[in-house]
C-alpha cells in the first residue's frame, strides 16, 4: 500500500515528465542550428535577468546599510542634544 505522500510525488514526478517531454519535443522539431542559438539566446537573457536580480539584490543592501548608518548618527546626535544644557 502506498502512502498518500508517495502517490503525490509520482504525480507530481509524471507532471514534470510530461512537461520535459514537452520541451525536448519543442526543441527537436527546430533545425539543430537554430535550436542551439535559440537555447542560448534564452540563457542570455535569463542570465542578464539574473545579472539585474543581483544588482538590485546588492543595492537594497546597501541601501538597508546606508539607513542602520544614519540611524545611528540620528542616535548620537540626539544623545548630544539632550546632554547639553538648555539656558
Amino acid at each position: 500500500m502506498t502512502e498518500p505522500r508517495e502517490r503525490i510525488n509520482e504525480a507530481a514526478q509524471a507532471i514534470c515528465d510530461g512537461f520535459r517531454q514537452i520541451g525536448d519535443i519543442s526543441y527537436a522539431i527546430l533545425p539543430a542550428d537554430i535550436a542551439h542559438a535559440l537555447g542560448d539566446l534564452k540563457k542570455a537573457f535569463l542570465g542578464n535577468i539574473r545579472s539585474l536580480v543581483e544588482w538590485e539584490i546588492e543595492w537594497i543592501n546597501e541601501r538597508v546599510a546606508g539607513g542602520d548608518k544614519l540611524r545611528d548618527e540620528w542616535k548620537e546626535k540626539c544623545k548630544h542634544e539632550d546632554a547639553e544644557p538648555v539656558s
